[in-house]
């Protein structure tokens, strides 16, 4: 994956970019998370939390998706991200809250729903997984971007959108995975999402899916969670259960996809020792899918719990977007359009391929 023999020195950034590098950095790649008084955190946490009521009112006023918004309003105030004194603040949001949110995201999810779509069904999602990663990996290497750029759009294509894309960003750290790469695969991947939740029903229209073919097409070609359940009941209910047992298969397989990040950044000599271990908050989200398929997370409490995943994931995605070096963003933006497209529409007809094979009419 890595480019040349990696750097065993640890990586000391200028003092004005520490807040920067240290926005992705869930893994704790570059140190520690820094020692802040609550009163340090107020006014970045703050400036973040307008940020997401800002985009919740948007999101609700147009109907777009809540991620998107809060991408959008993010990189609205990204002239703010350097002022020090939002530097804590917008910090612990995009990467403690971070944290929590993808330990919250294993209440969407039981082992129960995912099995029941069988065998084949559920290798015929981990193809079209594979495929997008795959293509995201190539065409990244043709655009000269390289194998962590590539990981890191591939996995926001196979998996869930700009919250694979951050816990994937957190396990390789922000020497594999800048901030403004980060960033523009983010803008990238929210926007090619929100493109899939108009355009692929009208995909399966043309090619005449019935009610199971276009639940399967729309959970396994959607990146974000609620616009792959969405479509897929917007187009029928039937539809809707297929996608969101689709999806939410998808989504439990992101911490085994930020495990292999972790190993084979470990297996490249350039992290901190020599283990190869899994984040805590993998674990985290990995215990509570455990809890909730065995139920033993009441209803309100599993439900409130998806709901603050939801808006701790659109918070983390605007102070990542404020913090985010716009500089490094505009020269990188031709990359993720290209890798993320490649990879969606190989996603697509992979997803298409096994929708007709799987639940012939």
């Amino acid at each position: 994956m890595g480019e040349g023999r990696p750097h065993l020195r640890p990586v000391r950034p200028r003092a004005d970019l520490v807040g920067v590098v240290q926005v992705a950095d869930l893994f704790g790649d570059i140190g520690p998370t820094p020692r802040r008084r609550w009163q340090d955190l107020v006014p970045g946490l703050g400036v973040a939390l307008l940020a997401l009521l800002a985009a919740a009112f948007l999101a609700g006023r147009y109907g777009a998706p809540l991620p998107l918004m809060a991408l959008l309003v993010g990189l609205a105030l990204n002239v703010l991200g350097p002022d020090p004194r939002l530097t804590p603040g917008l910090g612990f949001a995009a990467r403690e809250l971070l944290r929590l949110a993808v330990i919250l995201l294993g209440a969407r999810i039981t082992f129960a729903q995912v099995g029941e779509l069988g065998l084949a069904a559920l290798g015929a999602v981990l193809l079209v997984m594979a495929a997008g990663l795959g293509a995201a990996l190539l065409l990244a290497r043709w655009q000269g971007a390289g194998g962590w750029f590539g990981l890191l759009a591939g996995g926001a294509v196979a998996v869930c959108g700009a919250s694979a894309a951050l816990a994937l960003a957190a396990a390789l750290g922000p020497r594999r995975a800048p901030p403004g790469q980060l960033a523009a695969v983010l803008v990238a991947t929210a926007g090619l999402s929100a493109l899939a939740m108009v355009a692929w029903p009208a995909v399966a229209h043309l090619t005449r899916l019935n009610d199971l073919q276009a639940g399967f097409l729309f959970g396994a070609a959607i990146h974000d969670v609620a616009q792959a359940i969405g479509a897929g009941f917007g187009w029928s209910a039937a539809a809707g259960e297929v996608a969101t047992v689709v999806k939410l298969a998808r989504v439990a397989l992101l911490a085994p996809l930020v495990g292999l990040a972790v190993v084979l950044v470990r297996r490249t000599g350039e992290g901190p020792g020599g283990r190869a271990e899994i984040p805590w908050f993998v674990g985290g989200f990995l215990i509570l899918v455990l809890l909730n398929s065995a139920g033993l997370l009441p209803r309100p409490l599993a439900a409130g719990a998806a709901a603050a995943s939801s808006w701790l994931l659109a918070l983390a995605v605007a102070a990542t977007a404020m913090r985010a070096p716009l500089g490094e963003l505009r020269r990188a933006a031709a990359a993720p359009l290209i890798v993320g497209s490649g990879a969606t529409l190989v996603a697509l007809l992979a997803a298409l391929a096994a929708a007709r094979l799987l639940f012939r009419s």
